[in-house]
């Protein structure tokens, strides 16, 4: 049972919840105003919707792979959580897109939105930030 509370501790505190702006400036520095054609807004939007800006998210979808972080990565195509069929095109482990460093989770979603479908791989960026005004995302935070 302690085993069990500090795995949960552990867990926990790998959690990292970002605030909008700080999410935006981090998200700046690392290449994603523009990149592919997708706007900073358009990042902060779908991280918005997809995981509340939530390092720790995960969601288990009916067709059995699971999403993974921020971005809500797909273990059927994106990475590989060890149990999923999957085509891992990112070639890292699912877990890593857990970690409140978000290096591995941005150069992913690089190499998601550079497949065919771009950024409407996201059904949340569809149904919440395409063609929508999207300034209200990264108003006053001065990027």
């Amino acid at each position: 049972m302690r085993a069990l509370v500090f795995l949960l501790v552990v867990a926990v505190a790998n959690a990292r919840v970002y605030d909008r702006c700080e999410l935006a400036r981090i998200l700046k520095n690392s290449g994603m105003d523009g990149y592919w054609g997708v706007s900073l807004a358009d990042w902060v939007c779908l991280a918005k919707w997809e995981s509340d800006y939530n390092t720790d998210a995960t969601n288990h979808n009916t067709d059995g792979s699971t999403d993974y972080g921020i971005f809500q990565i797909n273990s059927r195509w994106w990475c590989n959580n060890g149990y999923s069929r999957t085509s891992n095109a990112c070639g890292i482990s699912c877990s890593e897109l857990l970690s409140p460093n978000l290096s591995v989770a941005i150069r992913c979603a690089k190499r998601v939105v550079r497949d065919p479908n771009g950024i409407r791989a996201w059904v949340a960026w569809r149904l919440h930030c395409q063609g929508r005004n999207l300034s209200s995302y990264i108003a006053g935070c001065g990027v």
